[in-house]
């Protein structure tokens, strides 16, 4: 019996171990796509694309460990919620590295020359909130960390008003200069992909509450919230 409970904690740390690594491949993939799309850089840009394959085949190693794990140990409870919370974020993960990519394929069609469009210059501050949210909640993950998740639902409305922020000023520009529509598009694309691996990290933070207290996120809101009055 000790070696089976032994067994199965190797496997589960087997598990985060894969899923963190997944994580700082996302994370560095997005602060790579943006830096090349400040720069120009098309060969920074183009290594994004490659190291997304990196993502992928770590993605179906987590696949292959959750399925032998619930084949052979058979968990239960809070385990199985673990190991199925480590299969459904590393789908998500594997999504997050997607868009990093697809920002880094913008990169050959967006100016960034001395008269660049402004916006460019605020972008990395949304990749860096949507980066960090990444971090943290992969953290909250490796430790079981049910509030430190919320936390990290929690921010994604300050990532949304980046987006909404972005959006108005880029869509202002563009109707001011015609001729940058085409550019522009391209950024608000950028925009919306931030703002997409954000919803993301709020999916990952659901499950890893979820994972960590056998509660979904919205019960414990409905429950926490005020009571709304009769009318």
């Amino acid at each position: 019996m000790e070696h089976t409970v032994k067994a199965f904690d190797a496997d589960i740390g087997q598990l985060r171990g894969f899923i963190s690594q997944m994580g700082g491949l996302a994370e560095q993939a997005i602060t790579d796509a943006m830096k090349a799309l400040q720069r120009g850089d098309a060969k920074l840009a183009e290594k994004v694309r490659r190291k997304d394959r990196e993502i992928d085949i770590i993605e179906a190693e987590v696949e292959r460990l959750a399925v032998r794990v619930i084949a052979l140990r058979a968990p239960m409870a809070d385990d199985l919620r673990e190991v199925v919370a480590a299969l459904k974020i590393a789908a998500v993960i594997e999504r997050i590295g997607d868009y990093a990519k697809n920002i880094a394929k913008r990169v050959p069609m967006i100016h960034t020359g001395p008269d660049r469009i402004e916006a460019i210059s605020i972008l990395p501050a949304m990749a860096a909130l949507a980066s960090d949210m990444v971090r943290d909640v992969l953290d909250a993950f490796a430790r079981r960390d049910a509030e430190a998740a919320v936390e990290v639902n929690e921010r994604d409305s300050q990532l949304d008003d980046f987006y909404n922020s972005i959006f108005r000023v880029l869509v202002t520009f563009m109707m001011e200069n015609p001729k940058t529509i085409g550019e522009v598009a391209h950024l608000l694309f950028v925009a919306k992909n931030l703002e997409r691996i954000g919803d993301h990290a709020t999916n990952v933070a659901e499950m890893v509450y979820f994972a960590a207290t056998g509660r979904y996120l919205s019960d414990r809101e409905a429950s926490d919230g005020p009571e709304e009055s009769a009318t």
